[in-house]
Parts: C-alpha cells; sequence; structure tokens
C-alpha cells in the first residue's frame, strides 16, 4: 500500500509531462498504449497466421486444384506441372503448417491476449496509475517487436522458413540438411522464439509485482476481479514454464551450431553415419511440452478470466462461485505441470507412467467443470443483454465444453495411443485452446474497446462476425473429430494416394470452404475495428454499467489514469442486481468505490458490520453519495 500512495504521489509529474511523437505513440511507457500495440501487432499476425491455414487448407480440402493463380504470391513455391497447372510444393505445405501454428500459439494467443489485456487492465482494475515498471513493459513490447520482424523475414528466405511442425521436434530440426526449413528458416525460428520469451518473461514479472504492490486502498486479494486473477495466474505460469522452453531452444542451437549431442545420436543421412552419439529427441520433448502443456492454460486463463468479468456484467448478476472460480483456476495451474507426458503416450515411456499421467490429466477435468457451470449458473435467470462480447463469451463456454469433452477422450493413454497425431486431436486442441482463446480475445476486444479509444464498435457488424465465426469454426472443426477417428493423420500433403481416405475427399473440401469463409469474416471484423477507432460514435463513462475500477477514469484516460486521488475500493466487484439497491439510489449495479455505509437498505447482514470500520478509517472526509456514484 506505501508503494501504491507513494505512486500517486508522484502521479502528476506523468500528467504534465508533454510527450512527443515517439514517446507517446512509439517507445510509450504508457500501459495503455503498450497494450493498444500488442493488439494491432497480434491482430497482423491474426491475419498472417489464418491467410496461411486457408494455403494449406486449400491444398487438403482441393488436391488436384491448380493453384497457378498463386505463383505471384508465393513464386517457387508454386510448382509448375507438365500439364502447366500449379501445385503447392510438400516442403512448403509442412512450412505453412508449422508457420501457422507458431504465430497462432504464440504471436497471437499468447502475446496478442495475455500481453493487450494484463497489460490494459491489470493498473485499471487494481486501481495502479501504471505497471510496477514502465521502462520494462515497454522493453516487453520491443522485444516481441523483434521478435514479430525476424519471424516475419523467415516467410521470405530462399529455402522458406522453419519446417517440422509448431514443436519443431528433432531430428528434423536439429540437422540443417534434413530438409529445406530445417535450414536458415530453423535458425530465425529459434532466435525469434528466444527473443520472445524475453518479453513474455518481462511482462511476467511486471504483472505479478504490479498485481502484489500496487493495489489502491481496499483493493485486497478478495475484492480482486477475476480478469485480475487469471492475469496473474497465468504470469506465475508463464514466469515458471518459458525458462524451459528456452532452455530447450539453447540447446537446439547448440546441436545445430556447435556439434553437441544434446538430441541427436545414430543419425544416418543418405546412408552417411554422423558424428552425433549419445544424445535423445526424447529429452526434447520432455522440456517442449512443460512448456507445451501449460501454454494452454497461458492462452485459456485469461480468455476466461475476461469471459467471467463479460458474463456476469451482462447478466447483470453477480458471478457464481467466486471463491470457486479461483480455487478451480489455481487447482488447473498447478495441474498443468505436471500433466505435460500425456502428449508423448506413444514415445515409448513405461506404462505404469503413462497412467499416473492420465490420472492427472484427467483430473483436471474438475476444475475445468467447476468453471463451466459456475458460467451457466450465473447465465441462468439473468438479465441477458446480448451484446457482441456476450455472444463471443457465451461461445466461449460452448467451446470450452465441446472441445474439453474430447480431451477426456485424448487423456485415456489407450484411446490416445489410436488417435495420436490424427485430426480428432486437430479438431480437439483447435476447439478448446485455439477457438475458445480467440472468441475470449474478440470479446475482450467488443467489451473494452470504448475504454481504449474513447468509441464504440458498430454492433450490427458484431453481430454478423460473431455467427459467421461461431458457425464456421464448429463447420471445420467438428468434423475433423470423424477423420480423426478413421485415421487420418495430420500434417499429410495429400491423401489422394490412399484409397483409404479418398472417401473422405468431400468432406476436406466441406472443411477448407467453411474455413475459407470463416477467414473473411475476420475482415469484417478488422473493417469495424480500424474504422470504429476513427469514426465510431463517442463512448459513454460506463456504457455496460460496470462495477470494477477502470470505468471510473475518464473516458480516455491519460497517462497516470485518474487525473486526481485514485479512488479507494470497497465492496467486491459484481454487485450486481442487489435486492434494494434502488433504495439507496443505485440502479442494478453498485460500483466498487462506493462504501457500504451510503447502501444501508442493499447491504447483507455480513457487510453491515463493516460500515463502522469504514466511516473511521477508510471513507475520506469529502466523500458524498454524488461522488461515490460518480
Amino acid at each position: 500500500m506505501a508503494m501504491a500512495h507513494a505512486h500517486d504521489v508522484h502521479a502528476h509529474e506523468h500528467e504534465h509531462h508533454k510527450e512527443t511523437f515517439l514517446t507517446k505513440y512509439i517507445f510509450s511507457q504508457d500501459h495503455k498504449m503498450i497494450a493498444k500495440q500488442f493488439l494491432v501487432t497480434g491482430l497482423i499476425w491474426a491475419l498472417i497466421g489464418g491467410f496461411l491455414s486457408i494455403l494449406f487448407r486449400l491444398q487438403l480440402g482441393f488436391p488436384g486444384m491448380d493453384l497457378s493463380f498463386l505463383q505471384p504470391l508465393l513464386g517457387k513455391w508454386i510448382v509448375i506441372q507438365k500439364d502447366g497447372t500449379g501445385q503447392l510444393d510438400p516442403d512448403f505445405y509442412l512450412q505453412l503448417v508449422t508457420m501457422h501454428g507458431t504465430i497462432m500459439v504464440f504471436f497471437v494467443l499468447t502475446a496478442g491476449l495475455s500481453g493487450t489485456f494484463s497489460n490494459f487492465l491489470i493498473p485499471l482494475q487494481i486501481g495502479a496509475r501504471d505497471m510496477a515498471s514502465g521502462f520494462m513493459n515497454m522493453l516487453s513490447y520491443w522485444f516481441f517487436f523483434l521478435a514479430s520482424v525476424i519471424m516475419f523475414r523467415s516467410l521470405f528466405l530462399e529455402t522458406g522458413p522453419a519446417e517440422g511442425g509448431w514443436t519443431i521436434y528433432p531430428p528434423l530440426s536439429a540437422l540443417k540438411q534434413a530438409a529445406p526449413g530445417s535450414g536458415d528458416g530453423m535458425t530465425y525460428w529459434l532466435i525469434a522464439m528466444a527473443l520472445f520469451i524475453v518479453s513474455s518473461l518481462l511482462g511476467g514479472i511486471n504483472y505479478i509485482a504490479t498485481v502484489i504492490n500496487m493495489r489502491t486502498k481496499g483493493m485486497s486479494f478478495s475484492r480482486l476481479p477475476l480478469t485480475i486473477w487469471a492475469f496473474f495466474i497465468t504470469a506465475i505460469i508463464g514466469l515458471l514454464s518459458f525458462p524451459v522452453l528456452l532452455s530447450a531452444a539453447l540447446l537446439l542451437i547448440f546441436d545445430r551450431s556447435f556439434g553437441t549431442s544434446f538430441y541427436l545420436s545414430d543419425i544416418f543421412i543418405n546412408g552417411e553415419a554422423l558424428h552425433h552419439t549419445g544424445g535423445s529427441a526424447i529429452l526434447f520433448q520432455h522440456l517442449f511440452w512443460f512448456l507445451g502443456h501449460p501454454e494452454v492454460y497461458i492462452v485459456l486463463l485469461p480468455a476466461l478470466g475476461i469471459t467471467s468479468e463479460i458474463v456476469a456484467t451482462n447478466s447483470r448478476k453477480p458471478i457464481f462461485g467466486y471463491r470457486a472460480m479461483i480455487g478451480s483456476m489455481l487447482a488447473i495451474a498447478v495441474l498443468s505441470f505436471i500433466v505435460w507426458a500425456h502428449h508423448m503416450f506413444v514415445s515409448g515411456m513405461n506404462p505404469f507412467l503413462g497412467t499416473i499421467f492420465m490420472f492427472l490429466t484427467l483430473i483436471i477435468a474438475i476444475p475445468s467443470a467447476v468453471k463451466s457451470f459456475n458460467y451457466i449458473t450465473t447465465l441462468w435467470r439473468g438479465s441477458i443483454r446480448f451484446t457482441p462480447a456476450m455472444l463471443f463469451s457465451i461461445g466461449l463456454v460452448s467451446l470450452f465444453i465441446s472441445g474439453g469433452v474430447t480431451g477426456i477422450v485424448l487423456g485415456n493413454n489407450a484411446l490416445d495411443i489410436q488417435l495420436h497425431d490424427t485430426y480428432f486431436v486437430v479438431a480437439h486442441f483447435h476447439l478448446v485452446m485455439g477457438s475458445a482463446s480467440f472468441f475470449g480475445m474478440m470479446a475482450g476486444v467488443y467489451h473494452w474497446f470504448p475504454k481504449m479509444f474513447g468509441r464504440m464498435m458498430d454492433e450490427r457488424l458484431g453481430y454478423v462476425h460473431f455467427w459467421l465465426t461461431f458457425i464456421g469454426v464448429y463447420l471445420v472443426f467438428f468434423p475433423m473429430h470423424y477423420l480423426g477417428i478413421a485415421g487420418f493423420p495430420r500434417r499429410y500433403y495429400t491423401f489422394t494416394s490412399f484409397d483409404a481416405f479418398n472417401i473422405f475427399a468431400d468432406l476436406n473440401s466441406f472443411i477448407s470452404v467453411a474455413a475459407i469463409i470463416t477467414f473473411s469474416a475476420q475482415l469484417i471484423f478488422g473493417f469495424n475495428f480500424f474504422y470504429s477507432m476513427f469514426r465510431g460514435r463517442r463512448a459513454p463513462a460506463n456504457p455496460w454499467g460496470s462495477t470494477t475500477l477502470e470505468w471510473t477514469t475518464p473516458v480516455e484516460p491519460g497517462h497516470g489514469n485518474w487525473p486526481g486521488q485514485i479512488p479507494y475500493v470497497y465492496r467486491w466487484p459484481y454487485d450486481y442486481s442487489k435486492p434494494n439497491a434502488d433504495k439507496d439510489g443505485f440502479g442494478d449495479f453498485i460500483p466498487q468505490t462506493v462504501p457500504y455505509a451510503f447502501t444501508p437498505n442493499s447491504n447483507l447482514p455480513h457487510e453491515n458490520e463493516k460500515v463502522a470500520f469504514e466511516k473511521e478509517f477508510m471513507i475520506p472526509e469529502d466523500t458524498t453519495l454524488e461522488k461515490a456514484q460518480a
């Protein structure tokens, strides 16, 4: 608290310091501007990653299609056949798959989602002027930007970008001569990811320090919005798991460039025995998935936290099971670190050890179910407002449940051995992690856009965007479960040579058409986003009738957030539709800044006990009901 008040004393230094274009928009240390930088960069990456998926879906859905019209864009990667038709180069196909996965998991759903909303909401919702370290926050973005530049540059290399799947398993990723994408493209990938991890660690340290040290007076941990709990727990997960991926990448660099054998042993290429001995490719899998599975929750927990806030706000009801929601997130965080080997059931591990990981994996269904049931219970009999943000939040709950159910199937080691590396796995993680997290990101953009830019997004375009995306996602990924059960393997360039899979040609074409329509729907969002940023109608101070602190700032807050004193917090963040609140002069929500002393008619018995303490120790002398309402 002492740190928070010391920060408050120097707030006017931020407000009156004259800023240039560079210090305000480029090298800004204002958490809100840095959040916008993360958001815009993440949206650009989402467009690129989505476009790459359309390219390889064209190959999968229409394997005999003439793609020569793409040659001006893709150059030599469109191979002209003897009959004059153009086909996608098989190596480039795997490079597209690799880059799509890397971009969407790390550059969109980690940096674009968590980097945006952790930066934007943590100081605003806990009552802080800024992050604990504005300079470290700025460095976090610029390390991410540098990683983005290097990863983007790799798309234009002569030998193409990285090849080997987003998991970059050795030996394919460890031997430069193994494939075109194992050369310079893989080197660029490793350098970019190292810089990305530095960015994530800088951000995570800042988020944790800010939540612990910078909360305003009265903002105890039991009064934090669930968004802040989600960002806080996510930062801890990232801080513990990302260094392991960095170590895995560094050891891979040693194997590639310095002749070591951490991951390589008894390798033959074109009949020639390489000198590598004593290494183990399985070691890389252990190191990768020790980050890889927590990464699922690094992208999912922020989306769930955002959904908690939006569902409660637009149901006009308190979130059901506040403490249970926090407990479930903590349980998920702990369990996420001890289930990594369920990705490795087919790696030859001891069956007894596989059973242990199966048991721990299936336990995660319990806290996940707690969150799902609490969302449904919050929605039950609520006065629901179907804003675009609310629709995307409900869509997340739907995807989280339907995708999570298939996770129980894959968590069973006996079943996973049959389904491993089939389209059943692709369907599962795209629903429960990829699409659900993306829906959370979209929900957050629609909900907090007025606070970010002082303007409203067009709701009609938002509804069109939601329904096309929601229906499209299910049309793309739900049929993939059937392909996977039939044994359809992932990452194959073509299936026309296999009679057993030719029967699914029409279904693959259907999936590709649905993917193109779904991708096109995102262009509607892009237009709505950038048009509304400059031409949208002006936003009111609190357009959604929310209780949390960010809506007590000016419509477009400056650096420092509050022009005067930071408000005190007296209550939890979900006082919606309290009985008799109208007798106290409030509508269907009571902001966190309103003391219980001003709401005698709507107080619960245990809340009345706090009135005397507030009057003696907390309520400033100049506080009035009108000021509390404001």
